[in-house]
């Protein structure tokens, strides 16, 4: 019996005695990271035409001819009855040229011949997803009335608890994964990152999906029973193309890859059991208060799961607690991969893979730290000044907090470490990125934020627990941070991703005197929501020796009638129902609109057309006097 994930066959076939006689269990090994089987499997195609935004724009269509609710967002069978799920070209997208964080009167390079110094793509907020997991919240979701009103408005526009773009997440990676080597193809990247949220509730199972496909292994995109694994397309094994050997990848980590759902430690509130139950987790409403992550107050719901048998992914044993039909809790088949896995473990899986480097970056995590630090520093190219700084700024699991834990934190040990590595970029003349999975200056903290006259969590700021010394506390506040990173002029740009949206944001220098102390931040859309997205960055050298960050937003390359189709006409659905809104900028994070976060944080692009959802950019960066001197001996001709 050879132990697969942890599940041997004997286990498998005690766990779903009775319900999987039908599927071939050596086809179902692939999903383990075997490479060879049985019987072929084959993979899903891309279209043969790869472009970037920068040539074509995926645009949400407007024309429906009926009307479907948040709470009903279920009910695939009526998209195409009503319209939803269409969308056309958009055209091209050319960049905005954006000169916020220059001197005052610069102006561009007339004639500007360009030096390429590095070239890479980040995606995000992958989200691989085991819909069958008895531990979700998606019929918090769906929860109506009697009158068919939604029981929560804000959470039936909550994607993240519930999409139907959940049923394809591994098939999106791939779509993403062959874009890449596409893109490769025609100009060479150096390197890809991954900011963080690659599962979604910090399961093993969802882990091992996401690092295999890129790494080009069989997957089986199924749990538990294995339901419809041989005959529905989101279900069936398939191998997956892999990322192209010769470009490195790295990896952060996101608060939704070591909280239960990206809210709650696992051990907080003995959802490590959940995760791998064979009953459906009750809860109460958690999304109306977060609080009730941490108690059973009523009134309690069992959240539901994915029927994997059906081809819409029919949303079954969800309801009241107590409801005929729900005086019991309603049971799946277990499975031992679902178990939630700790930061430590997260971390060394990245070990266990096939592709460069081997721990995609955790390799490089300084000696000295405790178990599960996640911080580490790299030079994607001997020959060219640039470091980037990988910062794991996620809450930590035993912080104390009992909100959910989605907010910007750093304790003092990332805190001293990330000084210290920016100090060490100065000093050795790097230019730097920091690539995190939170952004920072985008949300008020929840005691400032009114909106419509209501008070506000977002659960993104930068946390502030100044109110409750008894817990562990931020090593930095958001002031102070900013005032560190303006003081490291060879910063130019933190990049992140978590909002699922493409926001570009201008830090400018704290000093009008010294405009190289200004940064970007760059962040970039999920492939969970619409518009799916992931971002190529070019860093060039111009002839005035500034440097242009050219930020571009890709759409992967999907083919027609695969799961990755399915999944974009289901994101472009979604957004169609639910309209979130895909450029979030709170009223006092912008200082034109007192009182304002800091003076520092400035313009956004608030130009993006909500149904294209993407932004191109050019983001000019002015050199220090001492970096600019580098640079010119270099590339003395440009």
């Amino acid at each position: 019996m050879k132990p697969c994930g942890g599940l041997t066959r004997r286990d498998f076939m005690k766990y779903s005695a009775g319900t999987v006689a039908c599927i071939s269990l050596g086809s179902l090994n692939y999903g383990c990271g075997s490479s060879s089987g049985p019987q072929q499997v084959d993979g899903y195609p891309i279209d043969s035409s790869v472009y970037t935004t920068l040539q074509e724009t995926v645009k949400l269509s407007q024309g429906f001819s009926g009307t479907i609710a948040p709470q009903d967002l279920q009910n695939i069978s009526d998209y195409d009855k009503y319209g939803y799920g269409v969308w056309t070209d958009g055209g091209p997208l050319a960049p905005v040229l954006r000169n916020d964080i220059m001197s005052a009167g610069y102006f561009y390079p007339s004639v500007n011949n360009q030096k390429k110094l590095l070239r890479f793509f980040a995606m995000t907020d992958i989200h691989t997803i085991d819909k069958e997991s008895p531990s979700q919240l998606i019929y918090i979701q769906q929860a109506k009335n009697p009158d068919g009103t939604a029981v929560n408005p804000k959470a039936a526009r909550n994607t993240s608890i519930y999409s139907p773009t959940m049923l394809y997440s591994t098939h999106v990676l791939d779509a993403a994964i062959q874009t890449v080597n596409a893109l490769h193809k025609q100009i060479p990247l150096d390197f890809g990152i991954s900011l963080g949220d690659t599962c979604n509730s910090g399961q093993y199972n969802e882990l091992r999906w996401h690092i295999d496909v890129i790494d080009g292994k069989v997957i089986t995109p199924s749990s538990g029973a294995h339901v419809g694994a041989d005959s529905i397309d989101y279900q069936k094994p398939y191998k997956a193309a892999g990322l192209e050997p010769s470009i490195p990848w790295y990896q952060t980590i996101g608060n939704h890859d070591h909280f239960w759902l990206g809210s709650l430690p696992f051990d907080a509130g003995n959802m490590r059991k959940a995760c791998i139950s064979d009953e459906v987790l009750a809860m109460g409403d958690a999304i109306e208060r977060a609080a009730n992550l941490y108690n059973d107050a009523p009134p309690l719901y069992y959240m539901g799961v994915i029927d994997g048998s059906t081809p819409n992914g029919k949303v079954i044993k969800g309801g009241k607690v107590g409801d005929p039909g729900f005086t019991t809790p309603p049971r799946v088949v277990a499975d031992k991969n679902r178990r939630a896995v700790t930061k430590p473990q997260w971390i060394q899986e990245f070990f266990n893979t096939a592709t460069s480097p081997v721990g995609h970056g955790f390799h490089l995590v300084p000696s000295g730290q405790e178990d599960g630090f996640a911080c580490y520093s790299f030079v994607p190219k001997s020959d060219i000044p640039i470091k980037v700084i990988v910062l794991d700024d996620t809450q930590r699991d035993d912080d104390g907090a009992t909100s959910i834990h989605g907010r910007g934190f750093l304790d003092k040990a990332r805190w001293a470490w990330l000084k210290a590595e920016l100090a060490a970029g100065d000093a050795a003349g790097q230019l730097m990125i920091i690539a995190a999975h939170i952004p920072i200056g985008v949300s008020p903290h929840a005691k400032d934020l009114v909106v419509q006259g209501t008070p506000t969590d977002t659960y993104m700021d930068w946390y502030d627990t100044s109110a409750n010394p008894s817990t562990m506390q931020n090593a930095v506040d958001l002031p102070g941070l900013l005032a560190e990173l303006h003081s490291h002029p060879n910063l130019l740009m933190w990049i992140a991703g978590h909002r699922h949206v493409n926001i570009v944001k201008a830090f400018v220098s704290d000093d009008a005197a010294r405009p190289e102390r200004g940064f970007w931040q760059v962040e970039t859309s999920s492939l969970h929501d619409f518009p799916q997205q992931f971002r190529t960055f070019e860093i060039k050298l111009n002839s005035d020796y500034t440097v242009s960050i050219v930020a571009v937003n890709v759409d992967p390359a999907v083919k027609e009638g695969t799961p990755a189709w399915t999944a974009r006409k289901y994101a472009v659905a979604t957004q169609q129902i639910v309209n979130n809104n895909l450029k979030p900028n709170f009223p006092n994070a912008d200082p034109t609109r007192p009182p304002g976060l800091d003076s520092s944080i400035t313009k956004t692009n608030e130009a993006l057309d909500p149904n294209i959802g993407s932004y191109n950019a050019e983001l000019l960066v002015q050199l220090s006097t001492e970096m600019k001197a580098k640079m010119q001996s270099l590339f003395p001709t440009l």
